[in-house]
This record gives C-alpha cells, structure tokens and sequence, in this order.
C-alpha cells in the first residue's frame, strides 16, 4: 500500500515512518505542505496521511486543494489539536478521518486499513487472476489455493503488477512504485526481484503469469490456458 505521509515534527516522523514499513507500506515522506501538495497532486496513493500543522501548505490548505481539483485519495489528518472546530473544519472540507497526537502507529495502521475498505470496498483489496490470489489487507498470497511466503518488498512487486493487469510498466516506474525514489534506474533490483517471485509461484503451478516485454519492463497477465 503506497502512502504519502506529511510531517514537519523530525523525531515522529522517523518513528512514524519505521512503524509504517514494518507493516509493509511503501512511504513517501515529506516535511513541508508545499512539497506535500506537489506530490500529493503528482502521484497516485492509496492514503494521504496529513499534519494540519506544516510549514508551507498547512494540511487543510492542502486537503482543500486536492479536492478543489477533484482527487478523491483518501486523507487522514494528525493534530496536536484535539479542539471540535478543528476536527469539523477537516471533515467538512472532505477529510476521510482524523487522529490526535499523541497516537499508537498501530492504531494509524488500522485507521489506514479501514479507510482503504471503506473507499475502495473489501473487493478492490482481494486481487485475483487466474489461480493467484493476494490480498492487500491480510497480505496473503495464494497460488493453486496454496499460501506463497513472500517478502514485504515481493509482495508489495506483486500487488503492484496485479492492480494491473495486462499494463506494461517500465522498471523505473516499477522501482518508483515499489522502492521509492532513492535508487538509480540503472539498477537491475526490479530483474532481480521479479526472478524471486518467478522461482517462487511458478513450482506451485502460476507459470506465464510475470511477463518479460524486451526493452520497456514486466506485465501482469493471465496466462492463455491452449498456449
């Protein structure tokens, strides 16, 4: 699951960021509104997770924004502000939830999953092509009805591929969606880790599903059953 997350506050922020990963999400961090509302407006995620109180953009100035320009993310507003005023000024500008600090990671953690089911629906968190099953929220994989120990970084590979299927993605999209933006393009992590995943389903039956497209990247498709 891919988050944005917004937080000028250094010391939260790093634990925030740590107790997120373990989970399995891929973050982006930042700790300015402006650079918040940038990427927030340039990517796709699936939650925004958003300090009211940030240098630049404050979080309702930036929340305000996204939904000005029609992106329906899901947003979760942090504040040291526990006021009723502040928690309706949010909701009515289209907050989907809000949490006060100070806060456990594990119940923002479970905010976030609850949000994910009630905007996207509990379908859109089973994925399923052909005899590959996955799910986002328990993060269970299933190949022939058989369970596939994945790693976070092979699980969070897979989803991505299979939101899509049929799409080709290039691997530096892949490595941008997957491990973030710290790594260079010319790196073969992508080749490296789509060979595990490969090594791993394909004894338990899922062949042909990972496709190679020579020169762009990889493909997600269910495998012609005559071929």
């Amino acid at each position: 699951m891919h988050v944005l997350y917004v937080e000028d506050e250094a010391k939260i922020a790093d634990f925030v960021q740590a107790g997120l990963k373990e989970q399995g999400f891929l973050v982006d961090y930042c700790d300015n509104g402006n650079d918040g509302y940038l990427r927030a407006m340039d990517c796709e995620y699936d939650v925004i997770v958003l300090d009211i109180m940030v240098p630049g953009k404050d979080g309702l100035a930036i929340l305000k924004g996204l939904r000005r320009a029609g992106r329906n993310t899901p947003v979760l507003l942090l504040t040291a502000r526990n006021e009723l005023d502040d928690r309706l000024e949010g909701l009515n500008l289209g907050a989907d939830d809000y949490l006060a600090k100070p806060f456990f990671v594990e119940e923002l953690v479970a905010r976030i999953h609850a949000l994910v089911r009630r905007v996207s629906g509990d379908r859109q968190n089973l994925l399923s092509v052909g005899s590959l099953k996955l799910d986002r929220i328990t993060r269970e994989v299933f190949c022939n009805q058989q369970s596939v120990e994945l790693t976070t970084r092979e699980f969070n590979l897979l989803e991505y591929l299979m939101r899509s299927p049929g799409r080709v993605f290039t691997r530096t999209q892949i490595l941008e969606h997957v491990w973030g933006y710290d790594f260079n393009p010319s790196t073969n992590l992508v080749d490296v880790c789509i060979q595990r995943l490969r090594k791993k389903i394909e004894p338990l039956g899922c062949t042909g599903y990972i496709d190679s497209v020579r020169g762009v990247g990889y493909c997600f498709r269910k495998p012609d059953p005559d071929s």
